[in-house]
């Protein structure tokens, strides 16, 4: 793998999308490829029947959340694909139904002296090439810094203000087009200037379909794990962490949780087991190791697709939301490939 493209924005949200879709032409084109052929094996839907499914967000997010899909809109003119493409793999989520998912195993830690937040993200390979990094500079709203999939505008990441986010995916039926699209409202916390006010903000909309985010700012993080019906948040425990897999670690009434991945509680267990041996003060390098973890390979945290497990971890990130910093190792965090280092 060659060097992720970095690309950094600034100006209206046209213009922001107009510099991501220029900047990230050749990866967009490969990133709606790979979704195509994926719905087509795991969904047999074909990329019309996406593309049509995918517009029926579009007056929703032009009624709710208009410069959303002004963004869009320029990343589909830079990138020269339609605002349906852009639209479909924004809302991949929401049109699989928990048909396909990510897996990834995500960690929150306030420390005495730092508040590290922290994930390896795992999906399939082929996907490795189109991640980007991308810088958002906008006025009246925190810089943001994240690693994204081209042409998604929310994803992983800090922002200026120290507020952080991490995604698992969590695959149970249901999906509510009329609240937000889970990488939408990863985008809303980086345009936060707090854990609360994200929080606030996520719950005046909820979120479309089933994921766990994990928000972290310097005082520390809270897990919402949300259905496309309700919400409920995991606190810091007596340790100030809070860890998490891809399954609801708590109650949803009316909902069933299929718990897709057979490792998922194996790895939201095992990192919790590892923490107790750093002591109070972890290092961000001791945070990293943790996630070089390879108990239970393939299905370990540092995973590998090999076999029937179908995911690795393509990139890891250590976030220190009160040095307003981060480090992304692309790769499996065993074998780095590359390291950037985000800071503001």
């Amino acid at each position: 793998m060659g060097k992720i493209l970095q690309i950094t924005c600034h100006g209206t949200p046209h213009e922001i999308g107009l510099k991501h879709g220029t900047e990230a032409k050749v990866q967009i084109a490969r990133c709606i490829d790979f979704y195509a052929e994926l719905f087509k094996q795991n969904a047999k839907m074909q990329w019309p029947s996406v593309r049509d499914l995918a517009m029926e967000f579009e007056p929703i997010m032009r009624k709710k959340w208009p410069a959303y899909l002004e963004e869009m809109g320029g990343i589909a003119e830079g990138a020269q694909v339609e605002l349906s493409d852009i639209i479909a793999i924004n809302v991949r989520t929401e049109i699989n139904f928990g048909l396909f998912s990510d897996g990834c195993t995500a960690l929150s830690w306030r420390t005495e002296e730092a508040s590290f937040l922290a994930q390896n993200w795992d999906w399939m390979e082929a996907q490795k090439e189109n991640l980007i990094l991308l810088t958002i500079e906008q006025q009246n709203t925190p810089t943001i810094k994240m690693v994204t999939e081209a042409g998604l505008i929310g994803k992983i990441g800090l922002n200026s203000a120290g507020v952080g986010v991490c995604l698992n995916a969590i695959k149970v039926k249901g999906m509510d087009p009329t609240r937000v699209p889970c990488h939408l409202g990863l985008r809303m916390v980086l345009e936060s200037n707090s854990r609360e006010a994200a929080i606030e903000r996520l719950e005046k909309y909820g979120v479309a379909s089933s994921c766990h985010y994990l928000i972290a700012d310097a005082s520390g993080g809270t897990g919402l794990e949300w259905s496309s019906i309700e919400l409920a948040k995991i606190p810091m425990d007596e340790k100030r962490q809070v860890f998490h897999s891809n399954h609801f670690l708590t109650k949803h009434p009316g909902v069933v949780d299929t718990v897709w991945l057979a490792d998922s509680s194996f790895r939201v267990s095992r990192i919790e087991e590892l923490c107790k041996d750093l002591g109070s003060s972890p290092s961000a390098e001791e945070i990293f190791g943790l996630f070089k973890d390879e108990r239970n390979y393939p299905g370990a945290i540092c995973r590998a697709q090999v076999g029937e497990v179908t995911s690795a971890s393509l990139f890891n990130i250590v976030m220190d939301l009160v040095k307003r910093r981060a480090t992304v190792t692309m790769g499996r965090p065993v074998e780095p490939e590359e390291v950037v280092e985000l800071v503001f």
